[in-house]
């Protein structure tokens, strides 16, 4: 035993040996410090744009959705329609009309609710390379079908439904083919979309607000949302056309939201939004609505610090706890708050971009985006970001084209018709004073 730790200290003594010898004949300049700073200033406070840009969505909302904390929020889209065949010219007589969508995401709604479609004609032609926001004023013809019933929607799968038209959908059926003529598609002289110019979709509740989601975005495959007009000619011989909404010649769409805090009967209303005051909670609203925004000015001291000179970054990641409360109403966090969340920054001249971290992940081996993270941490109630490569990229930027400031958002999905939409869902952050507040954790290498 004393042979054993004899050595022991020997070894030690020639490890130390070994790393220090040579040392005082080397310049200070070759040696690196590695530190961790955990007292950066940070803090977080609420934004909110009531105008965004909404044109060719991957996804389109139809209905309401309540929440104590943010009040009332109302979704609508409008999209042009497609003939999916030639039309034949032929005599014809409308026999009825249909129309069938393919629910993605269907929340709320109680069981003894009644919900109904609007579907109103638009008077403004739309384009696909026109950009178009949350609140773009919509001009309508007069023409509507009204009162079209949903039927009970199940919550927990996709939802296929086919849909009556009321008086079989024979009024519709024979304003929209009132001028055969124009029932074709041509780029260079008006054709169906000067004439027919699209429909706006609305959902009335008379109890339980209800939210379903759809994609006009064509999948590959085959379509999902359109209307069927059934006619026959004057031999009797039945035949059927397609007007489709998720067209593989992409029609132009884009959605609708409005969002009414006042009726938010917890909290204090959102109140302080698009103020610098640091509340001690922060919020983010899915389809648009608030954001969190999470300020670093300790970057902004060190990027000014002359004394830092080159730094690598080796770890920066911020921590963001959520205020989550379970209810009877919401017992499970996971369902109740958004599985991923992303962050973004706003350049100069006002776009904002994705942090470099998310963008990095490969679209084949990393769909998650694993090394940014951003997704819900349901046992430490937390959500991660690591965002090293943004804040290398703002401590080298010299141009002055970032600021130290994140906002946290949703991310949209990509678009697939075989695949459940986790329903829009919202979030509260602990932020500022809080008892947990939001964390910065960071530490870089000194040259």
């Amino acid at each position: 035993m004393t042979l054993f730790v004899v050595l022991v200290i020997y070894a030690s003594s020639c490890k130390k040996e070994v790393l220090t010898i040579g040392a005082d004949l080397l310049p200070n300049g070759d040696f690196v410090s590695i530190k961790a700073i955990d007292t950066l200033s940070i803090f977080s406070y609420t934004g909110y744009t009531d105008s965004v840009r909404t044109d060719n969505p991957t996804y389109s909302y139809i209905g309401q959705l309540y929440d104590p904390y943010f009040g009332t929020t109302t979704a609508g889209f409008v999209s042009q329609i497609r003939l999916s065949t030639k039309w034949d010219g032929l005599p014809f007589t409308v026999d009825s009309m249909k129309l069938f969508l393919h629910f993605l995401s269907t929340m709320g709604g109680g069981t003894d609710a009644t919900h109904t479609l609007t579907i109103s004609e638009i008077s403004d032609q739309i384009y696909n390379d026109t950009a178009y926001y949350s609140t773009t004023p919509i001009n309508l013809t007069g023409f509507k079908v009204s009162d079209i019933a949903l039927p009970s929607l199940r919550t927990d799968t996709i939802n296929d439904i086919e849909l009556n038209l009321p008086g079989k959908g024979v009024e519709f059926g024979e304003y929209l083919t009132r001028d055969t003529t124009k029932l074709f598609y041509n780029n260079n002289v008006p054709d169906l979309r000067s004439y027919f110019k699209g429909l706006y979709f609305q959902m009335n509740s008379n109890s339980d607000p209800l939210m379903v989601s759809l994609s006009l975005v064509y999948d590959q495959s085959t379509y999902y949302n359109y209307f069927v007009l059934f006619v026959h000619d004057d031999s009797g011989t039945s035949k059927q056309y397609s007007f489709i909404l998720d067209a593989k010649n992409i029609n132009a769409s884009f959605n609708k939201y409005t969002h009414d805090y006042s009726t938010a009967i917890l909290g204090d209303k959102i109140v302080h939004r698009n103020t610098n005051y640091r509340d001690t909670l922060s919020y983010m609203q899915s389809l648009n609505g608030v954001y969190t925004k999470v300020a670093l000015p300790g970057l902004a001291k060190i990027k000014n610090d002359p004394s830092f000179g080159k730094v690598a970054i080796n770890k920066a990641r911020l921590v963001i706890p959520v205020h989550f409360t379970k209810t009877a109403a919401n017992p499970f966090i996971s369902k109740s708050l958004p599985p991923q969340l992303v962050l973004r920054y706003k350049a100069k001249s006002g776009i904002k971009y994705p942090v470099t971290d998310y963008l990095l992940a490969s679209t084949t081996l990393d769909l998650t985006h694993a090394f940014f993270d951003g997704q819900l941490d349901t046992v430490a109630q937390v959500y991660n970001f690591n965002i090293p490569d943004f804040v290398q990229k703002y401590l080298n930027d010299n141009t002055g084209n970032v600021e130290p400031e994140l906002e946290i958002y949703e991310g949209s999905r990509s678009p697939s018709q075989s695949v459940i939409v986790p329903a829009p869902t919202n979030a509260i952050f602990q932020v500022n004073k809080s008892k947990n507040p939001v964390k910065f954790e960071f530490t870089y290498t000194k040259f």
